[in-house]
């Protein structure tokens, strides 16, 4: 039994060419500020045993995107283990957002580490809109799984 549990949103959109997007995310902080690859993730985060995954996901998706999901029919794209032992959720939802209107939450951290200096950072420092080929290396690698289901539910006529 997985110890944490995550939750997330997948938008996408349809280009007038037929091809669809998603909208991810690059993970703020120190950490990452000099990665693009594998740096990248689907907006979501941890909920406790009592929350509903889907709540988890709608209110984690505001807190990092500072926007509400748009409305939609969402499309469940399942569950993936990731390495750390986390559970993810995740939900696909077709809309669009502009990523100029993001204002991302944010997260303190102790930097430079043993400093005793605490600093606030984006949870996410950018976002984008990707075609699926383009989002697969981006995403951390226990994300991708959710590019491929989203892939087979659009290909199925969804």
């Amino acid at each position: 039994m997985p110890g944490k549990r995550s939750a997330g949103l997948l938008l996408f959109r349809r280009t007038p060419d037929g091809t669809a997007q998603v909208l991810i995310g690059h993970m703020g902080g120190p950490f990452w500020s000099a990665r693009d690859a594998a740096a990248w993730s689907i907006p979501k985060g941890e909920y406790e045993p009592d929350e509903e995954p889907r709540a988890a996901a709608l209110r984690e998706f505001e807190e990092e995107l500072g926007l509400p999901a748009p409305d939609g029919e969402w499309v469940a794209l399942g569950e993936s283990l990731q390495r750390n032992g986390k559970l993810v959720t995740v939900w696909a939802l077709e809309g669009d957002l502009d990523p100029e209107q993001v204002v991302p939450g944010t997260f303190t951290m102790e930097w430079p580490r043993g400093s005793g200096v605490l600093r606030e950072f984006p949870e996410i420092d950018r976002v984008g809109w990707f075609g699926l080929g383009q989002a697969e290396p981006l995403l951390v690698a226990g994300q991708r799984v959710f590019l491929e289901r989203l892939d087979a539910y659009l290909d199925g006529g969804g």
